[in-house]
């Protein structure tokens, strides 16, 4: 008896763990908005490659020159370096203007990077089928 309820807490809890990607994995649509595109001019302050998504931080002056902290989701590395982008290509300090969709929480910075230029003009799509321009 008490190996039947040990096999089947333990069924349990494998089950469990497998379902854990699949919730963290999030909807598009529903963390950002396609209706709200979104340009930021600011200053790198990190670049994260990694799976299952990259990031890019940036702080950006707003009209009063506040500095507010921004984050942009990007693509696999992988599929960023298919579209021209190296690791080590962009590093803190160095200027760029993203544009991206909003995050559909206004509360948060936070958008989906759609296009990355640096301060020299040159433009990388980071996301889906955009490509190195």
């Amino acid at each position: 008896m008490k190996r039947s309820v040990l096999a089947v807490l333990v069924t349990g809890v494998v089950l469990l763990g497998a379902g854990v990607p699949v919730w963290a994995h999030h909807s598009f649509t529903a963390v950002f908005d396609t209706n709200q595109p979104v340009t930021v001019k600011g200053v790198i302050t990190q670049v994260r490659l990694e799976n299952p998504h990259s990031w890019f931080f940036l702080d950006v002056r707003d009209a009063s020159g506040k500095v507010e902290k921004w984050a942009f989701e990007a693509g696999t590395p992988s599929g960023m370096i298919r579209n021209g982008f190296k690791p080590g290509l962009i590093k803190a300090g160095e200027e760029v203007t993203i544009k991206g969709l909003r995050a559909r929480d206004l509360s948060q910075n936070m958008g989906m990077l759609r296009e990355l230029t640096t301060a020299d003009g040159k433009v990388y799509g980071l996301f889906g089928s955009e490509t190195a321009k």
